[in-house]
């Protein structure tokens, strides 16, 4: 009864943070790696292949100016100080602006450098300064919430909310990065979680129309309720749990969900679990392990749920993921031959 008390207390900073989206960036715990400091000039073309599973590109401009072409869309063109983040690993290319002068400029990959891959034109004087990386997410949460994050996202440098803060950080990056300094790599690591954070946060700030999830987390208190589903997403949650997480009553908790996403908490939470148990099954794991990690008491209940949400049975979901897998395995060996 104690135990039922302190859960729905109001009083415990962990459990009802006043911050949402650093509960979030906490619970997300999202993995920066720095891949490439880039120094291109002339006509030059830098293409990514499509990432695997789990994995996400981003770009830090910090010098010049390029153009950002990506399946499906119209080409962008990035200056310096913008940052662009493609949540879901698609396939693009970096270029050399239209009618760029110059020679017609080879890319070569010189020696790693504290971690981080060095990469530059010949016979072209570089004109622009491209960091590249990669973010991993390791988790069915962290997934969850980057699958409601659109294809691209770009923050302008002058436009961003938080440029007087953002500039100084790309600036520090490049030169920790420039000077190979004991340390720069876990620095500059560092530094990038930290302005991709701000970039979370500008994103989210100017989304109002966005996904059901995003529009969620935009708001305090259904983000307290949303973040407590995702810590706990097998815990037996009732109205009135949510609603003292999110430190409200239970019928505005309940007109802020409506007003969102259309459909009260608890029938939120349904298709929270089942979205993860999908996630879940498409990496391979097994249909207990998932059921008990949702919510679910049997695997069979797990599997009517899903039928009865989304015409599909648990198993033919776990046997696309695998499919999908050899197939990733095939095209990246085919990539590496």
């Amino acid at each position: 009864m104690a135990q039922r008390q302190a859960v729905r207390g109001t009083s415990a900073p962990s459990e009802t943070p006043d911050d949402p989206l650093s509960c979030l960036a906490q619970l997300l715990q999202v993995r920066p790696f720095l891949d490439e400091l880039c120094d291109f000039g002339g006509h030059w073309a830098s293409p990514h292949p499509a990432d695997r599973h789990g994995w996400a590109y981003f770009h830090m401009l910090t010098c010049g100016e390029c153009e950002l072409e990506v399946v499906g869309q119209t080409p962008l063109r990035l200056e310096a100080g913008d940052v662009v983040l493609l949540p879901h690993g698609d396939p693009h290319v970096l270029r050399a602006l239209p009618g760029a002068t110059g020679a017609q400029a080879g890319v070569v990959a010189k020696a790693y450098r504290n971690s981080i891959r060095r990469k530059i034109t010949l016979d072209a004087e570089p004109d622009t300064q491209v960091i590249c990386g990669r973010l991993q997410f390791e988790s069915a949460t962290e997934s969850l919430v980057i699958a409601a994050l659109p294809q691209l996202i770009l923050l302008r440098g002058p436009e961003w909310p938080d440029a007087l803060e953002t500039r100084p950080l790309l600036e520090r990056i490049r030169d920790e990065l420039d000077a190979d300094r004991p340390g720069a790599a876990a620095i500059t690591t560092n530094l990038a979680s930290a302005l991709l954070v701000m970039m979370l946060r500008a994103y989210l700030a100017a989304s109002s129309a966005s996904g059901g999830l995003l529009r969620l987390l935009g708001s305090r208190p259904t983000a307290r309720a949303v973040l407590a589903m995702l810590r706990e997403p097998a815990r037996p949650w009732t109205l009135t749990d949510l609603a003292a997480r999110a430190a409200t009553s239970r019928a505005t908790l309940v007109r802020a969900f409506r007003a969102a996403v259309n459909c009260p908490p608890l029938a939120f939470l349904t298709d929270l679990r089942l979205s993860l148990a999908r996630r879940q099954l498409l990496r391979g794991s097994s249909l207990g392990q998932v059921a008990t990690e949702v919510g679910y008491q049997s695997e069979s209940a797990l599997s009517r749920a899903m039928h009865r949400r989304h015409g599909v049975r648990p198993g033919e979901i776990r046997r696309a993921g695998e499919a999908a897998s050899a197939e990733r395995r095939i095209r990246d060996d085919a990539r590496l031959s």
